[in-house]
């Protein structure tokens, strides 16, 4: 009975210290910065961010960030009853996708998010200006390399978007863990038109684009 007794008033580590608020996702282009904010309750001592389970930058309470490299920096924000720190992640590379977690030391308590890093490769179409004859069906070919992941392929023509039915696209693993994509467009021509190739993933605010002009034989001067 004493026993129970005891275990039952034993102040349990925990009071007093727990994470409020922890990372939320974030999706970047390589090469750009990523943060994440994790608040904490007052009364923490240490608090440490891990990427994919190897911590990356500590911050004690009664003297600041340890930074043991210059990509990964943070920032300090102070309430009366809460503490905010934020990691940022300098340049992005595509490894440092994956699970991005703050964890409070005395109590073992962890919160986690995860980081999509993304690449913008190129986008090509081989002839900017394209010459046929006039009721020929003719390929357009459109080729997207080192990108990750593999972007999506759209066709437009003079701003309208073309029926996924008139391309093919096929993707391909690339080195270095990126894609390379080939997108073929079949049309018949009647008149002169302008084609856009878009590739697009998550991480670009607009898709990169890729244009040609094509002409009949008969119109061209």
């Amino acid at each position: 009975v004493f026993t129970d007794w005891f275990l039952f008033f034993l102040p349990g580590p925990v009071f007093g210290y727990s994470i409020i608020n922890g990372p939320t996702n974030a999706t970047v282009l390589a090469g750009s910065e990523a943060r994440f904010n994790c608040t904490v309750s007052a009364g923490w001592v240490i608090l440490i961010w891990l990427s994919n389970g190897n911590p990356v930058l500590t911050v004690i309470n009664s003297q600041g960030a340890i930074e043991t490299s210059d990509r990964f920096t943070s920032q300090n924000y102070t309430s009366d009853s809460e503490f905010t720190s934020e990691l940022i992640i300098q340049n992005t590379q595509l490894s440092d996708s994956g699970k991005i977690e703050c964890s409070i030391q005395q109590t073992s308590e962890s919160s986690f998010a995860f980081l999509s890093v993304q690449v913008n490769g190129s986008l090509f179409i081989k002839n900017s200006t394209l010459t046929v004859k006039e009721n020929r069906t003719v390929e357009i070919i459109c080729e997207a390399l080192g990108w990750a992941p593999a972007p999506n392929i759209t066709w437009m023509t003079n701003d309208s978007f073309i029926d996924k039915g008139s391309y093919v696209t096929e993707q391909s693993q690339g080195s270095n863990g990126l894609h390379n994509a080939l997108s073929i467009l079949t049309l018949t021509l009647m008149d002169t038109e302008i084609l856009t190739c878009l590739a697009d993933i998550e991480a670009l605010r607009n898709p990169q684009n890729a244009t040609v002009t094509v002409t009949p034989a008969n119109s061209a001067i």
